[in-house]
């Protein structure tokens, strides 16, 4: 789903998020937090059909975010703060704005039902919709000049374990990738743990709402914080590893670990079971 989605065919572009969201949350999850308003018109109601999509609300953390969609067509994206059934804020968004709000906010609802930080991962793939975060990116064209900036890049952004985390692993790839050239495996495995890994960790926690990234608790007692930290511990290691073979060319080695990464990595980012 893209904007440009949106400005060709709003319908289509709206009952997207509505599929979307009941698929990332469950039908009942969905329910309890998902309001689609309707225009009916007589022949709908006549066809009993379901009618068009004229508002989606997403209700989290005593905060509704609204998408209108209005004549022209065009539309209205706004956050209200409620309290007691009266709403003591509003601050409007551009479309692009909302889109990552809800995004991370069907993310931190499936992990608050799950009881788990996988199911907020699962749910932005199941979502589609790019996200806060997006823009940490590690490409192939341009890999070492964007490891650089990484980690000033999302400095104000991640809890400073985590941060310090990302300066040692970016440190380690840089360290160990040009020591692999002729190895097309395990050169193969470093380039997608830069460019695919480790990025695709990070976007994922980006993502969440920060207030609840940092402060909730799954029901298995870790918090999205606690969780990243681990993650990228588990990836520190497997990349430390990685170096330490490629520095005495232990193409064994590398050959194993390039497996862990792929078997470990390859799955959810923030899976960690």
């Amino acid at each position: 789903m893209t904007l440009a989605d949106a400005a060709d065919d709003p319908q289509s572009f709206l009952a997207s998020l509505v599929d979307g969201a009941t698929r990332a949350l469950s039908a009942p999850v969905a329910a309890s937090v998902l309001t689609v308003l309707r225009d009916r018109s007589l022949a709908d109601r006549l066809a009993r059909r379901p009618g068009n999509i004229s508002e989606i609300r997403l209700a989290s953390n005593g905060e509704t975010i609204t998408l209108t969609l209005l004549a022209g067509p065009r539309f209205l994206a706004q956050a209200q703060r409620v309290s007691g059934g009266v709403v003591i804020s509003r601050r409007t968004l551009t479309l692009g704005e909302w889109l990552s709000e809800f995004a991370g906010r069907i993310a931190a609802a499936a992990g608050d039902a799950a009881g788990e930080a996988s199911a907020s991962a699962h749910a932005l793939q199941t979502l589609g919709l790019e996200s806060a975060g997006s823009d940490v990116r590690v490409a192939e064209a341009t890999l070492d000049g964007d490891l650089r900036r990484l980690p000033a890049q999302v400095e104000s952004r991640l809890p400073p374990e985590a941060v310090a985390a990302v300066r040692r692993i970016t440190a380690l790839l840089l360290g160990t990738l040009p020591r692999l050239a002729g190895n097309v495996e395990a050169e193969m495995t470093a380039s997608r743990t830069a460019t695919s890994y480790l990025p695709e960790t990070l976007r994922t926690y980006l993502a969440l709402p920060a207030e609840w990234a940092h402060d909730h608790v799954f029901a298995d007692g870790t918090t999205p914080d606690a969780v990243l930290v681990a993650q990228l511990a588990v990836l520190e290691t497997a990349v430390r590893r990685m170096h330490e073979a490629a520095v005495v060319n232990d193409a064994e080695a590398l050959l194993v670990n390039g497996r862990f990464l792929s078997a470990r990595f390859a799955r959810s980012s923030l899976d960690l079971s």
